[in-house]
């Protein structure tokens, strides 16, 4: 027999081998394939509950981290107690717009340019190479930030909400569909932001570049899209573009939930629209999970000590030179 035909047998010879081994090792435990991956998805879901968990007791800890947080909030109240004209064509006051639009930025803030941040801080910290190493480390990972992004996004909602009412007279949902209406549209708004935050943090190139690429959009967002005044005030082609994003339609899910019927004579359509609010949610909810899951792999894959170590380098001369 040749010495390419012998190989080819041994090889072949080898992975049964392999296989037998692996069926007598599941049939000695008694677990079939199917149910330890149920099982191994069960411990990811476990590990990456508790480890949102720990990140969020790590938060609150956190002086710096936290009141940067609370300085949001504050900043909306600051805004809100400033203005003390009505709605066009209404008897609301426009500071309910104005808490209503803060609400959504918040939201919008929380996916969009805070998980960002920390995606790309925790990679250039070594996390993601870590979780390599890990099995079912990405799933719990994942996990985790959801857990924590959650809880962050509806503290902050709360806090905002619940000061307003108390401080500036701010609104609140009339009736148990304005809850439902509030409950849904930070529901889908997170599903929106979140998986294009992590999309962008899967290509950032690095943390002390995040915060100055993503502000700049932020902010512009922010101004286009009728959070801080009635979007109608802006020019048509303003409202086309800001219609895009989902920014425009969380603000006024949160109107719908917040403000009385009366204000709808302030939106550019005369209602509020609220399939479209979901469907454009739902859409940009499926384009974040459609990007997310494959540029998280790929970063997670390109993952070495190598470009870690690379990483901080350049991130300590950065410093070194800015001192």
């Amino acid at each position: 027999m040749r010495q390419t035909d012998m190989t080819a047998v041994r090889h072949r010879t080898a992975r049964r081998g392999t296989s037998a081994r692996d069926g007598a090792a599941d049939g000695a435990t008694g677990t079939p394939g199917p149910v330890r991956a149920r099982g191994g998805r069960l411990r990811s879901w476990q590990a990456g509950l508790r480890r949102g968990g720990i990140e969020l007791r790590h938060l609150l800890r956190n002086r710096k981290e936290f009141v940067s947080y609370l300085s949001n909030v504050v900043i909306a109240l600051m805004v809100a107690s400033f203005i003390h004209d009505d709605l066009p064509g209404t008897h609301i006051p426009a500071a309910h717009l104005t808490i209503a639009g803060f609400a959504a930025y918040l939201l919008f803030q929380v996916g969009l340019i805070n998980l960002p941040q920390i995606l790309v801080t925790e990679r250039d910290e070594g996390t993601l190479l870590r979780l390599r190493a890990t099995p079912g480390g990405i799933p719990a990972y994942l996990v985790a930030k959801s857990v924590l992004i959650v809880i962050m996004a509806m503290g902050i909602i709360t806090l905002l909400l619940g000061a307003a009412a108390l401080l500036v007279d701010g609104p609140l949902p009339h009736s148990p569909g304005d809850w439902l209406t509030l409950l849904w549209v930070i529901a889908l708004g997170l599903l929106a932001v979140v998986p294009l935050g992590t999309a962008i943090g899967a290509l950032l190139p690095n943390a002390r570049e995040a915060l100055a690429m993503i502000m700049l959009p932020a902010m512009t967002l922010l101004v286009t899209s009728g959070a801080m005044f009635p979007i109608g005030r802006l020019p048509v082609v303003v409202q086309d573009v800001a219609s895009v994003f989902p920014l425009r339609w969380m603000a006024q899910g949160m109107r719908s939930a917040l403000l009385p019927n009366a204000a709808q004579a302030a939106e550019p359509s005369g209602s509020w629209q609220l399939p479209t609010v979901a469907l454009v949610l739902t859409g940009w909810a499926v384009v974040g999970f459609l990007l997310a899951v494959p540029l998280l792999r790929r970063t997670t894959r390109r993952e070495s000590g190598s470009r870690l170590t690379e990483r901080q380098s350049k991130a300590r001369m950065s410093g070194a030179l800015a001192m």
